[in-house]
């Protein structure tokens, strides 16, 4: 809702009923052409007639990027919010195009209390904190810890929509949790839209336990700038989950998350003796430049559709136990997503007991592997059971197509065309002198002439210092940053001209699908595993190593031809099941037992 600067209730008003500030209270006119009909008559404005949307420049906000207007917020926050606890009427604060500065304390919010503006670049809060360097200053918040906040002393009917946080003016020694855009806790029937919220040291929008809640076009950007690692928090848009139950109804839709801290969006359960939470949706988001794209840390049946996953560093998709409770979730399904040009691996799933599906998806150009199955210490270590690869585009990974590192319990892999994986493929390759240049984020030599992309993934070495390889061409290496927004690829600075390097050796297989774990009782068919490059670099078609098995297995129909190599390698013989029509693997048509 973009409501134009003036409108709302006269400032002289209060917040209940009565002249000036209730119901049936007059309003000033719109001053200019709006509310003027076309006869030079004068017709009511809905908006500007209506006694509960509050201008916030009529109370005391000045929005003038100078005066602190956190005070006055909080006052009329404070204001409103008594009015609605009265009355059950939701109330309104308008803030008109300007820059609204809120420091050295956050702004405790109330229920039934939203906060509109102009429209994202039109109406700005910019957060910092001058006078109490040790204050993490949100917009907004109400938590369990600070304030108490539960199932029975929540946040009701607010909306945030139309405006921007800009948190680039917080200063603070370390990182902070509460250092966030919003942060809000228990909200019920919450609605935030058309939001850009960038730079803040903690998660741009960091609200937890949403019920019946819709987050939609919210743009973040380089939030969680002082998450290292350590912490686990610093996201786009991070959602705790489970306080309200074992189902929290909250939808993310048409959001971008670009060069946050870790995850670009994310779902915590945040106790492990919580039930994982059902209910949650992402749709049609694009996540980019983050440590993680989006991730799975213990939901149950969250839903990720049509969503775009690309550049992140870590993994496009992640499941695994690194959140809160070190819980995974399980049940997900992925479907209709294109996860490519991670820096690592496209998915990684981990620590699930299973099921999850993954139908449909484009996963192509990593780092590492396409999909790689595996478990972090300190998380579940059962064999995942019900895993599905269904459908999908794999193609271009550096390593394995699929790599099942983990122990996996009736997994289906099915209908998936994997091709041109293993792009890793170039030898060990040293350099230095004239021909040698490095940039920020780049390393350039003129005397080599390498694969395209056979380097990508690799780790290089130079002046005492490492980076990761993103792609290649004959003659230049193309860096992934430090971290999240960062501009370099070096931790200590860009080498000098001619600085020597090295680059390892590249692994001798490079299979499109690996079982490199236990796996009992898979379905494995009509899958066409290749390679169609005139120089193949995916060695094998379908690989056992001798840390893997396959038992019991149903495996057939799949096209395993035209490999480098050969079709399969099996360093561990497949034991008991039922193969046939597998082409590459039979001689002819028929069967094997």
């Amino acid at each position: 809702m973009r409501l134009p600067e003036g409108m709302g209730p006269d400032a002289r008003g209060g917040v209940g009923g009565g002249a000036g500030g209730g119901r049936g209270a007059a309003n000033p006119r719109v001053p200019g052409d709006r509310g003027r009909a076309g006869n030079g008559g004068t017709v009511a404005d809905p908006i500007s007639a209506d006694p509960f949307v509050y201008n916030g420049r009529d109370h005391g906000l000045a929005g003038d990027g100078v005066t602190n207007d956190q005070p006055a917020l909080q006052a009329l926050v404070d204001e409103l919010g008594a009015a609605y606890a009265a009355d059950g009427q939701p109330r309104t604060i308008y803030c008109p195009s300007g820059v609204y500065s809120i420091q050295d304390e956050g702004t405790i919010w109330r229920s039934g209390i939203s906060l509109i503006g102009a429209g994202p670049a039109a109406t700005r809060f910019v957060l910092a904190n001058p006078g109490n360097p040790a204050s993490p200053t949100p917009l907004a918040y109400f938590t369990a810890v600070e304030h108490g906040a539960s199932r029975g002393n929540h946040i009701a009917d607010c909306t945030f929509a139309c405006l921007e946080i800009d948190g680039s003016g917080l200063i603070l020694p370390v990182y902070n949790v509460l250092a966030k855009g919003l942060g809000l806790q228990y909200v019920l029937r919450g609605r935030f839209h058309d939001l850009y919220i960038h730079d803040t040291p903690a998660t741009g929008l960091g609200c937890d336990f949403l019920q019946d809640t819709f987050i939609d076009n919210v743009l973040v950007a380089h939030c969680g700038r002082l998450e290292k690692g350590e912490w686990m928090g610093g996201a786009g848009i991070g959602i705790g989950i489970g306080g309200w139950g074992a189902t929290e109804r909250c939808t993310v839709t048409a959001c971008t998350a670009v060069r946050n801290g870790t995850n670009g969006i994310f779902v915590e359960l945040q106790k492990s003796y919580w039930a994982p939470t059902r209910g949650i949706r992402v749709i049609g988001c694009h996540s980019e430049g983050n440590q993680f794209g989006i991730s799975d840390w213990g939901a149950d049946g969250l839903i990720v559709s049509a969503c775009t996953m690309t550049a992140n560093h870590q993994a496009g998709y992640d499941v695994s136990s690194l959140g809160t409770s070190s819980v995974a979730g399980r049940g997900g399904i992925v479907t209709g997503c294109v996860i490519e040009d991670n820096v690592w691996d496209g998915v990684a799933v981990g620590n699930t007991p299973g099921p999850y599906t993954f139908f449909g998806n484009r996963i192509s150009r990593n780092g590492r592997y396409g999909y790689w199955q595996h478990n972090l210490a300190g998380g579940g270590q059962e064999p995942a059971a019900d895993m599905i690869i269904d459908g999908n585009e794999i193609w271009d990974n550096a390593l394995d197509g699929i790599l099942v590192g983990s122990a996996l319990t009736d997994p289906a892999m099915a209908g998936n065309r994997v091709r041109n994986n293993g792009r890793q493929a170039e030898p060990d390759f040293s350099g230095e002198g004239d021909t040698v240049f490095y940039t920020s984020l780049s390393l350039i030599d003129t005397a080599a002439d390498w694969l395209p992309n056979g380097h990508a993934g690799k780790w290089v070495a130079a002046a005492a210092q490492q980076a990761i390889v993103m792609t290649n061409s004959a003659t230049e290496l193309t860096l992934a940053p430090v971290r999240p927004g960062s501009t370099t690829a070096w931790p200590e600075g860009t080498p000098p001209p001619g600085a020597p390097y090295r680059l390892p050796d590249a692994p001798d297989v490079r299979a499109g699908i690996t079982l490199a774990a236990a796996t009992y009782s898979p379905t494995i068919h009509d899958n066409r595993v290749w390679d169609s490059q005139p120089r193949k670099t995916q060695t094998h078609g379908l690989r056992v190593t001798d840390n893997g098995t396959c038992e019991s297995g149903w495996v057939h129909d799949n096209d395993l031809e035209g490999n480098a190599i050969e079709a399969t390698r099996f360093d561990t013989a497949p034991s008991g099941g039922c193969w046939y029509h597998n082409h590459g693997l039979d001689e002819c048509p028929g069967n094997r037992t």
